[in-house]
């Protein structure tokens, strides 16, 4: 199982599952990071946290934490 949180900048993602609970993944969702949505990694801060993906056509920073949630594969 490889997670977003894994992925390497300038990789381009499926998103497989995701995991977490209630509201955290509710939040993910919102933000358009669901089942069979291509995620293309851009940036990821000096320490680590946040990541900057671009989901959708607009580009979203999303926390270590939640990208740890998030299980993708090779698009």
């Amino acid at each position: 199982m490889k997670t977003l949180k894994e992925s390497k900048v300038g990789d381009t993602v499926r998103v497989v599952k995701l995991h977490g609970e209630g509201a955290v993944k509710r939040r993910i969702m919102d933000m358009g990071l669901t089942k069979g949505v291509d995620v293309k990694v851009r940036k990821v801060a000096p320490l680590g946290d946040p990541i900057e993906v671009t989901v959708r056509g607009y580009e979203l920073s999303i926390r270590k934490a939640d990208a740890e949630m998030i299980e993708v594969e090779s698009a």
